[in-house]
C-alpha cells in the first residue's frame, strides 16, 4: 500500500509537471498584452497552462536552440529561416502582423510628418543629429531599425553616441527612455497603443511598406531535443491558426484599434 502511495504520488507529480509548455517569445508581444488576452481563452479551453519568457527575438531564437522552450513566437525571417534551416526548428507559420512607426516629440521639430519615405526619415534623423534610442538588443525591432539605417546607406558605427543613444533593453524600457529624453526611436505598433508613458510622444511616421512586421510561430524540432512537448506546443500552434484563434487575435484593441492583424495560412 505505501509503494502503491508513492507510485501514484509520483505519477500525479508528473502529469502537473507536464501540463504546462514554454514559449520563447519577443519581447512586443508580451509588452503590447498580447499574451494576458489570448492565453487565458487556450489555458481555460485545454487545461494547459503557457508559461512565457519574453526576450528579444535574438536571445528568444538563441534560447529555443538550447531547447529552452517548447515553441517560438518572433519577427525576424532572416533568423528565423536560419533556424529552420540549421534543423533546430519546424513547421514556421505566419501568425499575424502589424507594423513599425517612428516615435518622437509631439511637435514634430525636424517635421518628420511630411517625409515620403522611411529612408528619408533615418537620412534626416542624421543629419539633425536628433535624439535616437536604439534597442541595441538583437531583437526582431533591433535588427529591422539596423535595415533600415542600412537602406538609407547609413553606417550605425559612425554615428556618434551623443545623440545615437543605446538603451540595451526591451520595448518598454526604450519607449520610457525616450520619452524622459524626448527623443525618437522606432516601436512596434502593438507595444506603442499599449504603452502607458507616452508623455509627449507620437507617432512621426508610418505607412512604408519596409515598416510591415511579420510574426510566426515555430515549433522547435523534438529530433534535435528530445525532451520538448512537442505535442503540447503543437496543439497551442493550431488552436492559435485556427479559425478561433484567429479570430481572438483580431478582437485584441486598445483605444479602438486592432494591435495584430491574423494571417495564419
Amino acid at each position: 500500500m505505501f509503494k502503491k502511495i508513492i507510485i501514484l504520488l509520483i505519477l500525479n507529480n508528473y502529469a502537473y509537471a507536464s501540463d504546462f509548455i514554454v514559449v520563447q517569445s519577443t519581447t512586443s508581444t508580451a509588452d503590447s498584452g498580447f499574451y494576458d488576452f489570448i492565453l487565458p481563452e487556450y489555458e481555460k479551453k485545454s487545461g494547459i497552462d503557457i508559461r512565457v519568457v519574453a526576450v528579444g527575438t535574438g536571445q528568444a531564437i538563441k534560447n529555443a536552440m538550447n531547447g529552452d522552450g517548447d515553441i517560438l513566437i518572433v519577427h525576424s525571417k532572416d533568423d528565423e529561416d536560419k533556424f529552420i534551416k540549421n534543423g533546430y526548428g519546424i513547421l514556421r507559420t505566419p501568425l499575424m502582423y502589424n507594423d513599425f512607426i517612428i516615435i518622437g516629440p509631439r511637435n514634430d521639430p525636424a517635421n518628420l510628418k511630411s517625409l515620403n519615405n522611411i529612408n528619408e526619415v533615418f537620412k534626416t534623423i542624421k543629419e539633425k543629429e536628433l535624439k535616437f534610442i536604439t534597442r541595441g538588443d538583437n531583437s526582431g525591432t533591433h535588427r529591422r531599425e539596423l535595415l533600415l539605417w542600412e537602406n538609407a546607406n547609413i553606417d550605425t558605427k559612425a554615428l556618434s553616441s551623443k545623440f545615437y543613444i543605446d538603451s540595451g533593453r526591451g520595448m518598454g524600457a526604450t519607449l520610457n527612455m525616450a520619452a524622459s529624453m524626448d527623443a525618437y526611436t522606432i516601436a512596434d505598433r502593438g507595444t506603442w497603443l499599449s504603452f502607458n508613458n507616452k508623455q509627449d510622444l507620437d507617432i512621426l511616421f508610418s505607412g512604408d511598406k519596409n515598416l510591415f512586421n511579420q510574426y510566426s510561430i515555430i515549433l522547435i524540432n523534438p529530433k534535435i531535443h528530445p525532451h520538448v512537448k512537442h505535442e503540447l506546443a503543437n496543439n497551442f500552434l493550431k488552436w492559435l491558426t485556427s479559425n478561433e484563434g484567429q479570430k481572438l487575435i483580431s478582437q485584441y484593441k486598445k483605444m479602438g484599434q486592432q494591435l495584430f492583424i491574423p494571417n495564419a495560412k
